[in-house]
């Protein structure tokens, strides 16, 4: 079992985060922090901690100084920021500092489960130990990017995902699929089917807006700006 510690400062994400890491096989929580000094606690008190869903936001101190004292002190247990943090300054300090993965709120259960999977598979392939070829060096970095958009169904790519999501992201107001085809260069329909996968996984709301005739527009919006 990965024996991993949930840290966030809002005590009632913290139980639903467990709650949702209990439910992905092979993970088992073993405790939860709710500040910076509690999350180094922790971290002294379980010594054969695996992994920590490390929240930015702290009360007394940021996530990352966190992972940079844990590092000071000698602490190699792994990190995935889950965190509300998105500004691309605070998402490069977590890469430089050895952050496995960024998982930004708010996510249905299916993006956790989506990086809590490629981290055991990571566990699986360097768990075997040896020399890497060049094939087993790709499967290891692979499984650090797999699922980087859970959940697609056959037929979606992972790239186009991504340029979806980021336009509605970015974007200052609903947009509606012709839009997003506009800003990311596939076509309407495309644009369309992966719209509605996003409101389908609760990451991004539909919102209707009414002309003087004929049906109403649909326009999306991001989910954190509802």
């Amino acid at each position: 079992m990965i024996q991993v510690l949930v840290v966030d400062d809002d005590t009632r994400v913290a139980r639903v985060n467990a709650a949702y890491v209990e439910k992905v096989p092979g993970f088992h929580v073993v405790g939860q922090a709710h500040s910076a000094a509690e999350a180094l606690r922790e971290l002294e008190a379980l010594p054969g901690l695996d992994l920590v869903l490390m929240d930015h936001y702290l009360p007394d101190d940021t996530g990352l100084a966190v992972v940079q004292e844990m590092r000071r002190r000698g602490h190699q247990t792994d990190v995935i920021m889950v965190t509300a943090a998105r500004d691309v300054s605070t998402v490069q300090a977590a890469m430089r500092q050895g952050a496995l993965q960024y998982l930004v709120k708010p996510f249905a259960f299916a993006g956790l489960r989506a990086k809590l999977e490629a981290y055991g598979e990571l566990r699986r392939t360097l768990d075997g130990g040896g020399e890497a070829e060049q094939a087993e060096v790709d499967r290891i970095f692979g499984a650090l990017s797999a699922s980087s958009e859970p959940g697609l169904p056959k037929g979606h790519s992972p790239t186009t995902a991504e340029l979806v999501r980021r336009s509605l992201m970015n974007a200052e107001g609903p947009l509606s699929a012709q839009e997003i085809a506009e800003r990311t260069g596939v076509s309407r329909q495309t644009a369309q089917r992966y719209l509605k996968l996003l409101e389908r996984t609760g990451r991004a709301r539909l919102t209707l807006k009414y002309g003087e005739a004929g049906r109403p527009e649909h326009r999306y919006v991001w989910a954190t700006r509802v």
